[in-house]
């Protein structure tokens, strides 16, 4: 389980994997190692806000996503593509 910022265990977010996301890495983040970057788009409609993120550092990513998302009923699309 991950802690919210209270400190209050929470369930993980269900993970749906996904044939396909945009790709929103750019040729330049293949080549900075040293920069754990994460790309992220969000988008609003009427059924409520999207958050697409990523980036080569999928741990993290998820990580982010967990601590920031927990207890709202969403969920997390993936894909199994490097």
């Amino acid at each position: 389980m991950a802690e919210t910022p209270a400190g209050k265990a929470q369930d993980p977010i269900p993970v749906r994997i996904v044939p396909r996301l945009d790709d929103l890495m750019r040729p330049e983040d293949y080549h900075d190692p040293g920069c754990k970057k994460i790309r992220l788009r969000i988008s609003i409609d009427k059924d409520g806000v999207a958050i697409l993120g990523d980036s080569l550092y999928v741990t993290e990513l998820e990580k982010l996503f967990q601590a920031g998302c927990g207890g709202g009923g969403q969920e997390l699309e993936k894909t199994l593509c490097g």
